[in-house]
């Protein structure tokens, strides 16, 4: 009995996906669980299980193709040829039997094979004493004999591309100041960004203000205790959780920065879930750390260390991705020295972060040189205003340069 491989449920406010990749081709065995496609929301990559043990009979939709709920991706059946025991040496298998097939006899100390590799030994003409087997005791595999096949199939058809290259003539032939364009759809992620952010500039007024920060005494404390951090608590202590912290503590005393407006009226939090802004092979994504004023210093690094390593992998689920009160982006680490970073709709502000440089600053009537960052502060003015938006930064600020107020929370 077949059974139909179906799109699963998609997460609440998504109607749609894009297919962006199988796994497996029509023909091929699977396994229950196993990954048979990857389908691409507008912020994550779903994976699509095998129901059941069996062969991929059909594949119904091909990548590119735009699906909803419950489509059919797929027909999986009953693999129903019988598991026979792999033939011995110099024995004859039931599928060569049934064929009328004399015996075949292997060369001498070669491994045993299974009918299938004997059937595209045959078909190919090859010597299975010059291919290496993966299996046990260097036994072929199915597997070896069609990596094998790919590879000389890839071989064969570069050939006859440099044959063709060779043979153009001059004129069809471009030259080196030639230049070429080429075009290629937007992922689904990267529209729904595009589409986001522009929705942000439409919608919200937008301002940024700046300010810098002396970082010298997070520094210290970094330097200082490091090591026995990282010991006890088996993460590095990194910058964002004392930025994150400091974000908590300006919230607290400016509510309306950590609001966000629905049609007339100002929804207000009375917790705190931070957006952390982070770079993935997809594109953009924010995942979010949730109860930021609750969690210590290693909770919090130790969180966006995992959802960072997940957005790398593309892991991230819609949950994670969820529900942010207000985001911080860090575009130092790429070197950025200034920018007025777009608000994550609905929310109604955003810290930008950038690169820490040694700069000289007056202390106590004296010119020191210190690790300075630019801060800045993208809010919607339609709810916050000007003052409380200094305001926030200011608090920020205070926080990173004195980091023992975290703690007294003053």
């Amino acid at each position: 009995m077949t059974i139909e491989v179906k799109v699963p449920q998609l997460p609440e406010s998504i109607s749609e996906a894009t297919v962006v990749g199988w796994h497996k081709a029509a023909g091929d065995t699977v396994n229950r669980d196993e990954n048979l496609v990857d389908l691409e929301t507008e912020k994550v990559v779903l994976e699509v299980p095998a129901p059941k043990d069996g062969v991929l009979t059909e594949i119904k939709k091909n990548d590119g193709d735009t699906v909803e709920a419950d489509d059919v991706l797929a027909i999986v059946a009953p693999d129903a040829s019988p598991k026979e025991k792999p033939a011995e040496d110099g024995e004859q298998s039931a599928e060569d039997k049934k064929a009328g097939k004399p015996t075949r006899e292997l060369e001498q100390g070669s491994p045993r094979t299974s009918p299938s590799v004997r059937k595209l030994l045959e078909e190919h003409d090859l010597d299975p004493s010059s291919l290496k087997g993966t299996g046990k005791d260097g036994r072929l595999l199915k597997e070896d004999m069609l990596k094998y096949l790919e590879g000389k199939e890839k071989s064969a058809t570069k050939e006859k591309e440099s044959e063709k290259a060779s043979l153009r003539s001059p004129l069809e032939t471009k030259s080196k100041g030639e230049r070429a364009e080429r075009r290629e759809p937007m992922s689904r992620l990267r529209a729904t960004v595009a589409s986001r952010l522009k929705n942000a500039q439409n919608t919200a007024a937008m301002l940024t203000t700046f300010n810098d920060v002396n970082l010298q005494a997070v520094m210290d404390i970094r330097a200082k205790y490091k090591e026995a951090f990282e010991e006890k608590h088996g993460v590095r202590l990194g910058m964002m959780s004392f930025f994150a912290k400091a974000g908590v503590e300006a919230l607290k005393r400016y509510p309306i920065v950590n609001a966000y407006v629905e049609g007339d009226e100002i929804v207000y939090h009375d917790y705190q879930d931070i957006g952390i802004a982070a770079a993935s092979p997809r594109g953009l994504v924010v995942p979010v750390v949730r109860g930021v004023g609750q969690k210590s210093f290693a909770e919090i690094e130790a969180e966006i260390a995992q959802l960072g390593k997940k957005a790398r992998d593309g892991k991230l689920t819609m949950e994670e991705l969820s529900g942010g009160t207000f985001t911080i982006t860090n575009g130092g680490v790429f070197g950025s020295m200034l920018s007025t970073p777009i608000l994550n709709p609905p929310q109604s502000g955003i810290l930008g972060m950038h690169r820490i440089e040694k700069r000289p600053v007056a202390e106590n009537g004296e010119v020191a040189i210190r690790p300075m960052m630019y801060l800045a502060l993208t809010y919607d003015h339609r709810i916050i205003d000007g003052a409380e938006a200094v305001r926030f930064l200011v608090t920020v600020k205070e926080m990173l340069e004195d980091p023992a107020r975290l703690l007294l929370q003053i």
